[in-house]
């Protein structure tokens, strides 16, 4: 006998597999758009929740627009320079990371929680970023999440200390032997 599931497992089913008319008039709705909008609800609340969002005063849900490619520096053309040939990669942090660093600059009395992402075209990545104000009573007053009022906790997505920043600069794992740690200066660039 099958036991029966809540919400959150359906929504996450569904999210596995998402209809794609629904998506399709989604993305262009969102492309017309800004490339950060404060949104009202999360579009996956299983995911928003899991990663600390709330439905309460002092949390904010913004819609980010990444756009994709173009993460190489163009090919030298004039003339041969030979350490000019070469394309080298400029950016070397994931686009998730990107996304929150730009809520971030735009919503500077917000702090990032969290992200996941929503969607994504040929041409750009949509990300749902989790924003907390760290000055509203509700967030002060609440235990599992007033530690981002903390001075130490500032702009936490452009210091790389969010979950998809320590992710893309490697920090997930704790081995001794990681060339990016205690940090990729440390190492010479050697670890990224």
């Amino acid at each position: 006998m099958k036991m029966a599931q809540g919400m959150y497992h359906y929504l996450r089913e569904a999210w596995k597999k998402p209809s794609k008319e629904l998506l399709k008039n989604r993305l262009i709705e969102w492309r017309k758009g800004e490339s950060a909008v404060v949104v009202e609800k999360p579009l996956r609340l299983d995911r928003a929740r899991a990663l600390g969002y709330k439905a309460k005063k002092g949390f904010v849900i913004v819609r980010v627009r990444v756009k994709r490619g173009g993460r190489t520096r163009p090919r030298h053309k004039h003339g041969r320079k030979s350490r000019k040939q070469h394309i080298r990669k400029i950016l070397k942090m994931s686009y998730q990371w990107v996304a929150e660093i730009r809520a971030e600059r735009k919503f500077r009395n917000l702090q990032v929680l969290n992200s996941y992402p929503i969607g994504k075209d040929g041409k750009y990545y949509f990300y749902e970023i989790i924003m907390v104000d760290p000055t509203k009573p509700e967030i002060l007053s609440d235990p599992n999440i007033s530690w981002i009022a903390n001075p130490k906790n500032k702009r936490r997505a452009q210091r790389g200390l969010t979950s998809a920043a320590k992710k893309s600069r490697g920090l997930l794992s704790k081995s001794p032997n990681m060339k990016v740690r205690p940090s990729v200066r440390a190492w010479e660039r050697q670890g990224k």
